[in-house]
C-alpha cells in the first residue's frame, strides 16, 4: 500500500484515485467525539472511516454486486452503501465452522460462569440525579454519604431512614423492593448486589442512570449452575461473532495492503490494527 503524506491538517484524501474532500472528513469527524488528550484523533478516525467505506464501496462494484437493501426495523431500509458493504463481506467472509469440543473445553474450564437467574431480596434508598447533571450528582452522593455515615452506626434505622430521604416509592415499605431476579435491575444495582453479602448494607454508595442508591441485601439465591446443552447455542453464537470480527478484520487488511491510499497514514487507525492511535 502506498502512503503519502500531506503536511497541511485535514487535507483530502485519496484511495484509488477516488478523492475524499477534508470537508467530508471534517463532516463525518462529528460522529468520533475526541478522546481527551488526542488532539487531532477525531479528524484521524472519520477519515480512516471514509477510507473504509470507499475500499470495501470499491470492491463490492469491482465484484459486480447489485445493492439489495434489507429492512432493519419497520419503515428503516439500508442506505444503497450500507447493502453494498453487508453483501460483500456476507460473499466474501465464510462463515466459520465452530468445534464443538472446543466450546466444551471453554465450558468445562469454569462452569459456575454458567448459572440461571440469580434472586435477591433487597432494599434501597434513592437519592436522585440524571446521569449527565454533575452538580445534582455531587449534591446527591454527599448526602447518600451523610446517611451512610449513619447507618454504620445504627444499620436498624435502614427502613425509617429510607422514608425520610429515598425518592423511590419503595420509601413507604422501608426501601423494600422485593424479590428482584437478574435482569429485573439496571447492571451497575445488580453488579452490586452480586458482590455484597447477605444482610450487609453496601460499602459505598452506588451510581446508577437513576441516581445514587444505598442498598441493603437481605437474601440471595443463586441459580444452579446451567447444563452444557443449554449454554451450547450461546457459546456457539459468541464464538461465531469472535471468528468473524477476526476474518473481517484480516479481509479488510488485505484489501488495505493493495489500495493506493493518500493523505492519511491507515496505520494509526484503530479499525485496521484494533487499537486507538496513541
Amino acid at each position: 500500500m502506498k502512503v503519502i503524506h500531506h503536511t497541511r491538517p485535514q487535507a483530502d484524501v485519496t484511495v484509488n484515485g477516488v478523492t475524499i474532500t477534508a470537508e467530508a472528513i471534517a463532516a463525518e469527524a462529528q460522529n468520533h467525539p475526541m478522546p481527551r488528550g488526542k488532539p487531532g484523533w477525531a479528524w484521524r478516525a472519520a477519515a480512516g472511516a471514509l477510507v473504509l467505506r470507499e475500499i470495501l464501496l470499491q470492491e463490492a462494484r469491482a465484484r459486480g454486486i447489485a445493492p439489495a437493501a434489507i429492512e432493519l426495523e419497520a419503515d428503516k431500509w439500508e442506505t444503497e452503501d450500507e447493502a453494498l458493504i453487508r453483501q460483500l463481506l456476507e460473499e466474501a467472509i465464510a462463515p466459520a465452522v465452530v468445534d464443538e469440543a472446543r466450546l466444551r473445553a471453554v465450558y468445562d474450564a469454569a462452569p459456575d460462569r454458567f448459572r440461571g437467574p440469580s434472586l435477591f431480596e433487597a432494599a434501597h434508598i434513592l437519592f436522585p440525579a440524571a446521569a449527565d447533571d454533575a452538580q445534582a450528582r455531587a449534591a446527591a452522593l454527599e448526602r447518600a454519604h451523610a446517611v451512610l455515615a449513619e447507618l454504620r452506626r445504627n444499620p436498624g434505622r435502614f427502613s425509617v431512614l429510607a422514608a425520610e430521604h429515598s425518592a423511590c416509592p419503595s420509601r413507604t415499605n422501608g426501601g423494600l423492593l422485593g424479590q428482584l431476579a437478574s435482569g429485573d435491575t439496571v447492571p451497575e444495582f445488580e453488579a452490586a448486589l452480586a458482590t455484597m453479602d447477605e444482610g450487609s448494607i453496601s460499602e459505598n454508595p452506588v451510581e446508577t442512570r437513576y441516581g445514587v442508591h444505598l442498598i441493603r441485601l437481605d437474601a440471595r439465591v443463586r441459580g444452579d449452575t446451567l447444563p452444557f446443552a443449554s449454554v451450547l447455542p450461546q457459546l456457539r453464537a459468541a464464538q461465531e461473532k469472535t471468528d468473524w470480527v477476526h476474518a473481517s478484520r484480516a479481509y479488510v487488511q488485505a484489501l488495505t495492503g493493495r489500495a493506493q491510499v493518500t493523505g492519511i497514514d491507515l496505520r494509526q487507525t484503530s479499525w485496521l490494527n484494533a487499537q486507538e492511535p496513541a
